[in-house]
């Protein structure tokens, strides 16, 4: 195992396959990355809202990476663990007219710095608010020839906005190229399901992720498998993103039955029933227009410790 080290510049704000990587790494290495905040650096602590209006938007998500994972190729599955993701003190969020899930009510621009202390914040009083940093966007470089705003999410993760993907959680995630060519972003120091107003909590973050190759592995899009976190119990996750929420729920529904069965032994009969009584399913961004994200999850604690994919 090698550590490495990523500074955030240069940044990218498209997802393509032929990016060249600025790092290439073996099977359980770990990299310690920086990561700017979603406006790539744009937006500072003293930032009004006339700068606000003025920043680059093709430079929206300003991603690190690619990091490339030796020997990975299509068909296996790139496991990306999440060991640590540290805010840097201070964060924004924003209203656009036009964005956001009530842009039909809430019309004119608006900037919220928020102050940050280790673990929680009170800058908007008087709510106390915890902290659970994670990036927004974690992904693979699709499949498909050409370049892509960051914006949607797909099969291959990227503006996904899960929260779950904390420190102690792990992302799965299919290869679609040769090498995986993974970047990261977009960090949040805080989120609710839906991101509703357009933004969590934006930050500059350092995060640490350890990756780990499966070869010949079936995975169509992402899973999560997440920790312990005051929110809620660790969870299995599954992922999808399409234009129609209802496609996208029935789809998670649909891959969680065929996890339940394939993993656990299950019939495809008991899984459905299970999904019935046990399984969340969650709007986890709802603004990444036209694609919505959703994620069905079970609580680890009512099944059979289990491994996913071979190490």
């Amino acid at each position: 195992m090698t550590e490495h080290q990523l500074t955030a510049d240069p940044t990218h704000s498209l997802w393509d396959r032929t990016l060249p990587p600025r790092l290439t790494v073996d099977s359980g290495d770990i990299v310690h990355m920086q990561c700017l905040d979603a406006s790539g650096a744009q937006v500072q602590p003293h930032s009004t809202l006339d700068d606000f209006l003025a920043i680059d938007r093709t430079r929206i998500h300003a991603l690190t990476g690619p990091i490339a994972i030796a020997g990975a190729e299509p068909g296996d599955v790139l496991a990306v663990h999440i060991l640590k993701v540290a805010h840097h003190g201070w964060a924004w969020t924003s209203i656009l007219s036009g964005l956001g899930f009530l842009d039909d009510r809430f019309t004119d621009p608006y900037l919220f710095h928020w102050q940050l202390q280790p673990e929680v914040t009170d800058s908007l009083a008087p709510a106390v608010l915890p902290l659970r940093p994670f990036c927004g966007v974690m992904g693979v470089a699709p499949a498909e020839a050409g370049s892509f705003r960051t914006r949607p999410p797909g099969n291959f993760g990227g503006n996904m906005d899960v929260k779950e993907l904390t420190a102690g959680a792990i992302l799965y995630l299919p290869v679609f190229n040769p090498g995986g060519l993974f970047s990261a972003g977009d960090a949040h120091a805080a989120q609710g399901d839906g991101e509703v107003c357009i933004n969590g909590m934006e930050c500059p973050a350092d995060v640490t992720l350890r990756f780990h190759l499966h070869k010949n592995c079936s995975l169509t899009a992402p899973i999560v498998e997440s920790s312990l976190r005051p929110a809620g119990d660790p969870a299995w996750i599954i992922v999808e993103s399409a234009p129609d929420p209802l496609q996208a729920a029935k789809a998670a529904t649909s891959r969680m039955v065929d996890l339940l069965v394939a993993h656990w032994g299950f019939s495809d009969i008991h899984a459905y029933l299970l999904c019935s009584v046990a399984m969340d399913l969650r709007f986890s961004q709802v603004v990444n227009r036209p694609v919505i994200t959703v994620s069905a999850a079970i609580p680890k604690s009512v099944l059979p410790a289990r491994t996913l994919f071979a190490q």
